[in-house]
């Protein structure tokens, strides 16, 4: 994995960079990025390798052998293409989920209709116990979509516990690491550091992640290796179930009021519509040309993604 040429490496840093901009969003998974680009178990294998006998290869054979094992390079232009678009798009991001919400949302519709087919044709028997398994994980992942938030926490400890949390969504196909922070009532505070540059804030919640990593990681690669088909109709259930919350067109529930914000803006509840039931502007072909891109960008990257072994 270390002999890759430097292109192939930049490519790394690409699906990172569409890893970080999927878990900006609310709904969207980075996990499902990194699945459908080839890259998703080479990620938990090399999670698994930072334990404790990494830490004795560093003190017996240096730094050399001890950044083979645990893949550094791999982590350097990954999590650096991660960080780099969310730093970057986290503005935008913000944008269009205030002002142009259906393009935004039609185009991740799109996206995840595409990496539920790539990700459910991986499973080759599909028996009782795999069905089973895709309909608990559709059902799990629609009941948190239905959730909806009622305040923001912004204690420093929740702040850790909330990105311990949340980073174990966000390498799940289907489950947005996002969206759990909206639960948790921590995501304007997150996003608002990041768009301020509150160090205080970025370091807390990472210290959650990097915890949240390498315990979750272990986790994922036992099921891997033990029940692969299972695992992924689980997966592929998360993200049908997402669909729900990624749905392009919907209306304010005006009395329902779930949050104010410290910027004095109030935040209602949302209900799914028929694009016919929409309150907004009529963008039922522009909302259907979004979502036609994310499919289409989804079959591009599994066209010419690494296929992992």
């Amino acid at each position: 994995m270390e002999g890759r040429s430097l292109l192939q490496w930049l490519l790394i840093s690409v699906r990172g960079v569409a890893m970080g901009a999927a878990d900006v969003v609310p709904g969207v998974s980075g996990g499902t990025i990194a699945f459908i680009t080839g890259i998703y178990e080479e990620l938990i294998l090399s999670l698994n390798n930072i334990n404790l006998g990494a830490l004795k290869i560093l003190f017996k054979e240096g730094i050399k052998p001890f950044w083979k094992h645990i893949n550094g390079t791999f982590f350097v232009f990954l999590f650096g293409g991660i960080g780099v678009s969310i730093l970057l798009l986290a503005d935008g991001v913000d944008y269009l989920l205030k002002n142009e919400p259906v393009m935004l949302w039609s185009f991740f519709f799109g996206l995840i209709i595409a990496s539920i087919w790539l990700i459910g044709k991986s499973i080759k028997n599909w028996n009782a116990g795999v069905i089973v398994s895709l309909l608990i994980g559709t059902g799990v992942a629609f009941y948190i979509a239905t959730i909806q938030t009622v305040a923001e926490v912004d204690a420093q400890w929740y702040i850790v516990l909330s990105g311990a949390i949340a980073i174990c969504a966000m390498i799940l196909p289907g489950v947005s690491g996002s969206f759990i922070l909206v639960l948790l009532g921590s995501y304007q505070v997150v996003i608002g550091a990041i768009k301020e540059k509150d160090l205080l804030i970025i370091g807390l919640f990472a210290l959650g992640c990097i915890v949240g990593l390498l315990t979750f990681a272990r986790v994922l690669k036992i099921l891997f290796e033990k029940f692969k088909e299972i695992t992924i109709a689980i997966l592929t259930g998360f993200m049908v179930g997402s669909l729900w919350k990624v749905w392009p067109w919907k209306n304010e529930d005006g009395s329902n009021l779930l949050v104010v914000h410290s910027d004095g803006e109030k935040e209602y509840a949302m209900y799914n519509v028929l694009p016919g039931d929409f309150k907004g502007d009529d963008q039922l072909l522009y909302a259907i040309l979004c979502a036609l891109g994310g499919l289409l960008l989804i079959v591009v990257l599994e066209k010419f993604a690494p296929k992992e072994s």
